[in-house]
């Protein structure tokens, strides 16, 4: 009730502030940027509609429009390549028919490392810090290393220059849902410090009583009562922190770091003791669970840049990303007490990166560097039967990539990466793209490869999971994608349209097989059943992107767009787990703007079809209806800003209620209504 009254309260203010702002003036319009810088298509700044390697972008003010604050529905509700399989572990992305591990997630140019059940735990990810999101679609290894065989995600964030800024949002929903983004901004010509925290929380929620268990794709039993939730209460903070210094205009430095912990509250189990010839013994009811999760990460960088000239420059960057999961027990079993932790993994990535960009002459450019990847892991249950409980393994890379000017306004990007992995050896990913210019329209035609190093747990993993022992593989070889593209776009001051027609055959996709005699192996037992991480598959992934874009005046601006896939096993004609057939997205936005005011109203909408799923019935499919309504009062005399939201989730109540134990199509609890307010300051 509390949410309530005030989303109430606000909602009277939205629909009277305007009134007494338009005594102020007459109104201003504001233009929608269709042309924004982009970096991500070839590590070089290009203007949208120059790239000549098409790139979609999600700008910081369509998320603020939308009133996003987490990172998933950012890139589902203003993207139709995203989708999400939910459980109560983690999500899983998948982005045109690929997943997880071949999706190469990044903010600025960093790659965002550590996971949670296979899963990138994007929620790392503070929105309030995001400038824009460029996605680069398909495979990219040339330019970005290994785990480019689906696609990019860059996330850039904002770094103000020449400004001081502090802000501060407060968001409630339903649920006690609570968001709370602090940021300040401090800028010179020559310093910056960027600082910002973000806390978010929640309570859980649960649709349905009753859980359900599988096998061979089919419901085993009856429903049994469960006390798992949907979505579990939890909490999480974020604090990130850069400093960049510029004593020439030739020389820049800068020092980041972050911090990232989040822990969720699961029900527990209810066990029964018993007193046995051996010791107590323990029943449990098998509701609920054992343990939380805890989870920490934290990074470190630094890097410097000398520019040549005004364009090309020298750079090196050093990175550091830490992460680890673990268990806290909540309930006394016959393994660990109540209170008790154990580390469940443990990763460190380490990566250096020397850079060049250099101008040689009037039709080339040329971009150049040479990169090291180390990567450990420790995982005590699943290496305690190899030689010890962390693994750790290198890579080596040279690449270079050169823009070309051609006559007839033709632009060529040709690229080149070669790697040096420590387990399986040497490999090249080219790359080559032609575009055309004609007028607003732009012609692209583009060939890539990507690859997919094994990770550690692919190569070293050996652990039980109920019956099944998996195991990892040292002579496995990197999964091999090979990508086609044809890409027309028009691109007007108010309105664009794209479409793109695209294949990527993936090779060597690495999957967990069956070892047909296990009798031989160190350590054999013959209650499990024994499967050895392999190079199995053969997947094509063929498509259709269409988007709309424009403003056509009076306020409005209106984004469509749709995606057809279709993603098979070559061997099996099996459609890929986790692969959406249909997806689009729509967002309706009405904008006015007074003297020192401005009101925005957003509508927006994501659309997908059923889910496959390998091991259960398909997910179906869903539309989810989003509504914020914003307003902005301005006050230079004493601070920058005012600003009001409220807002709708899920405007028609949409959720999958089937039984726990499926895995979701979303995990929303339904219609969910929620209000913030933000306070900007500006010198």
């Amino acid at each position: 009730m509390k949410t309530m009254n005030y989303v109430i309260i606000l909602t009277l203010g939205l629909a009277t502030l305007p009134a007494l702002a338009q005594q102020h003036g007459k109104g201003k319009m504001k233009e929608l940027d269709l042309n924004p810088v982009v970096v991500t298509g070839t590590g070089t700044h290009h203007r949208l509609s120059d790239s000549p390697v098409p790139v979609e972008v999600i700008s910081g003010n369509d998320l603020r429009k939308a009133g996003i604050t987490n990172f998933q529905d950012a890139i589902t509700m203003l993207s139709p390549s995203f989708s999400f399989s939910s459980t109560a572990m983690a999500d899983y992305t998948t982005i045109s028919g690929l997943g997880n591990e071949r999706l190469l997630v990044m903010v600025n140019g960093h790659k965002l490392s550590g996971n949670t059940s296979g899963a990138t735990d994007i929620s790392r990810i503070d929105v309030s810090r995001i400038r824009r999101v460029e996605i680069l679609k398909g495979a990219s290894s040339s330019l970005y290393g290994s785990d480019a065989i689906g696609g990019v995600i860059n996330i850039i964030t904002d770094q103000p220059m020449n400004t001081v800024n502090a802000s501060s949002t407060t968001r409630i929903a339903e649920y006690r849902q609570f968001d709370q983004n602090l940021n300040l901004n401090v800028a010179s010509d020559k310093f910056g410090s960027y600082t910002s925290y973000n806390r978010r929380q929640a309570n859980g929620w649960q649709l349905n009583p009753e859980a359900v268990s599988f096998k061979n794709g089919e419901v085993s039993g009856d429903p049994k009562p469960t006390r798992k939730n949907m979505s579990n209460p939890f909490f999480q903070n974020v604090f990130n922190q850069r400093f960049s210094y510029s004593p020439t205009k030739a020389w820049d430095f800068y020092v980041e770091g972050s911090y990232y912990n989040k822990k969720n509250d699961r029900p527990a189990n209810i066990y029964t003791e018993k007193e046995g010839k051996n010791g107590p013994t323990y029943t449990s009811d098998g509701q609920g669970y054992d343990y939380n999760l805890k989870y920490m990460g934290y990074t470190l960088g630094a890097g410097a840049r000398y520019m040549l000239n005004k364009s090309d420059y020298i750079s090196l960057d050093l990175y550091n990303d830490n992460y680890e999961t673990n268990n806290e027990y909540i309930v006394t079993n016959k393994t660990y007490t109540k209170g008790e932790e154990k580390l469940n993994q443990r990763s460190h990535y380490y990566n250096a990166n020397l850079k060049g960009v250099f101008t040689l002459n009037a039709y080339n450019r040329l971009t150049a560097g040479a990169e090291y990847l180390n990567e450990s892991l420790r995982n005590p249950d699943a290496f305690e039967k190899t030689d010890s409980e962390k693994k750790h393994v290198y890579t080596m890379s040279l690449y270079a990539q050169d823009e070309i000017k051609l006559p007839w306004d033709f632009r060529a990007v040709l690229g080149l990466r070669y790697v040096h992995h420590e387990t399986f050896a040497n490999d090249l990913s080219p790359k080559a793209t032609l575009m055309k210019k004609l007028g607003p329209v732009n012609l692209r035609a583009s060939y890539s490869t990507g690859f997919r190093a094994p990770t550690l747990k692919e190569l070293y993993y050996y652990k039980p999971k109920n019956s099944t022992m998996s195991m990892g593989n040292p002579d496995l070889d990197p999964e091999k994608s090979y990508y086609y593209s044809l890409n027309a776009e028009y691109i007007h001051r108010f309105f664009s349209v794209s479409v793109t027609g695209y294949i990527n055959n993936v090779k060597d996709l690495i999957e967990l097989a069956d070892i047909d005699d296990a009798s031989n192996l160190p350590n054999y037992d013959p209650d499990y059943t024994y499967k050895l991480y392999s190079n199995v598959e053969k997947a094509k992934v063929k498509g259709v992107d269409v988007s709309v874009n424009c403003k056509p005046g009076y306020g409005l601006s209106f984004l469509v767009a749709y995606n057809y896939v279709s993603a098979k096993d070559e061997i099996t004609k099996l459609t890929l787990q986790r692969a959406i057939r249909h997806s689009g997205n729509f967002s309706a936005n009405w904008f006015k703007g007074f003297n020192n005011s401005d009101l925005n109203l957003n509508l927006s909408a994501q659309i997908r079809s059923s889910r496959y799923e390998d091991s259960q019935p398909a997910a179906p499919g869903y539309a989810q209806w989003n509504f914020t309504a914003r307003y902005t009062l301005r006050f230079p005399k004493y601070f920058s800003s005012l600003e009001p939201s409220v807002g709708v989730e899920n405007i028609f109540d949409k959720t999958d209620k089937r039984y726990f134990g499926y895995y979701f199509s979303t995990l929303s609890p339904g219609r969910v209504y929620w209000a913030s307010i933000a306070l900007r300051f500006d010198k």
